[in-house]
């Protein structure tokens, strides 16, 4: 039966194509070319998760209790280990009861906010380059996003000052994430000050996702938007154990905040899921309150994988400055190259996966991101690759494959 009368809803048109989904295509093609990739395109952690969050998993899902439908806003203890990490880290107090909700990873809910609170042609504020999930969800709702282009001589931070008054006032949500995927970018706690007045005087609602909390170094630490006095009354922070708990797969996240916001997003996914499965909350639990030995180990590894791969790079001609959180590099492109041309060349050439910078937005052109995802003798055989390959970066142009 053909099927091609059946067209897909107008709002999957607004969508640019997902590029790690285009990225699983060359991937797959490269290997049946025979190619050993490494892929430093996702932010997908190595390894496993702890062994004691492994054991709590196991331990409940003995537990017959937890094969039921789990309660919609989460568990009462998984709720209270989440509140009790934001006051040991943030010295931030929290209702478990309605300021925190767990989420099936917070790409989930961060699309699922703008469900919630995006009318057609709402007008939204998204920095660029930044987290897809932080313009696709507003575009799936039918919201008009409005660019905010970051800039390296402004550190990837927004300049608020650059927004028009008109734009301000018409504006309804306004995404944001620091310390920044896709650019390592970090923002002061002035910077924080800052865009809370902002928001509270346009009435705009601030939606903070600070999912590299934990994945900080040199003594650097992430402030959290709920530090900030007032923020509480327009804004809300997203949250993921993926990253420093090696928990992709999990699926696990929260979203902390206004009470009334979090209650708007709980009301749409009572009506299109059941929560997560109460096994793996008890395992989360458990990842909340792991000793901080643990939180130092990760950031020594990251932090010991950003140190070999900027050096090795620095021998090629790139000048990376040495990021203070995040678990990337963001690399600019060699003059002459764009980022998908760039990201191509470097697969085609060396079976190495970087992700184009434009797929971040079109403030992300010119950088490719590259995941500290591999050990150092993986990343080793990363820079060996280019050295062959005769990548590197020079002020007039990519040299690839040439004597």
């Amino acid at each position: 039966m053909n099927l091609d009368w059946i067209a897909p809803a107008k709002r999957l048109s607004a969508l640019p194509p997902y590029v790690f989904a285009r990225l699983d295509e060359l991937k797959a093609r490269a290997r049946e070319q025979g190619l050993d990739l490494i892929d430093l395109g996702m932010g997908n952690p190595d390894g496993s998760a702890p062994a004691p969050v492994i054991e709590a998993a196991i331990a409940a899902l003995q537990n017959p209790a937890n094969h039921g439908y789990p309660p919609f806003e989460g568990t009462a203890n998984f709720r209270c280990a989440i509140t009790n990490w934001y006051r040991r880290r943030y010295d931030v107090e929290l209702d478990p009861d309605s300021e925190a909700l767990p989420l099936l990873g917070s790409k989930e809910g961060l699309t699922h906010l703008a469900l919630a609170y995006v009318n057609p042609g709402d007008l939204v504020l998204v920095p660029s380059p930044a987290y897809p999930a932080h313009f696709r969800g507003p575009l799936i709702a039918g919201g008009t996003i409005h660019s905010l282009i970051l800039k390296p001589e402004n550190d990837w931070l927004i300049d608020l000052t650059a927004i028009p008054d008109e734009v301000a006032e018409r504006a309804k949500i306004l995404y944001f994430n620091y310390p920044s995927n896709p650019t390592t970018a970090t923002a002061p706690r002035e910077f924080f000050e800052e865009i809370v007045a902002f928001a509270r005087r346009y009435s705009i609602l601030l939606v903070h996702d600070l999912c590299y909390a934990e994945l900080a170094f040199d003594g650097y630490q992430p402030t959290s938007l709920l530090e900030i006095p007032g923020a509480k009354d327009i804004g809300v922070e997203f949250h993921t154990l993926s990253k420093t708990y090696n928990m992709a797969g999990w699926r696990v996240g929260f979203v902390v905040g206004n009470r009334h916001i979090i209650q708007g997003l709980r009301t749409l996914k009572t009506n299109l899921d059941y929560g997560i499965f109460a096994a793996l909350q008890t395992a989360a639990e458990t990842a909340l309150q792991l000793p901080d030995v643990y939180v130092h180990e990760v950031q020594a590894r990251y932090r010991r994988r950003r140190d070999f791969l900027i050096e090795g790079l620095g021998e090629l001609g790139w000048k990376i400055p040495k990021s203070k959180a995040t678990m990337y590099l963001w690399v600019p492109c060699p003059p002459g190259m764009n980022s998908t041309d760039f990201a191509l060349n470097v697969l085609q050439q060396t079976g190495v996966v970087v992700t184009p910078g434009n797929a971040f937005g079109v403030g992300g052109e010119g950088y490719v991101r590259v995941s500290l995802i591999a050990e150092c003798d993986r990343l080793g055989e990363v820079l060996r690759r280019f050295k062959q390959a005769n990548i590197r970066y020079q002020a007039e142009a990519l040299v690839v494959g040439s004597d």
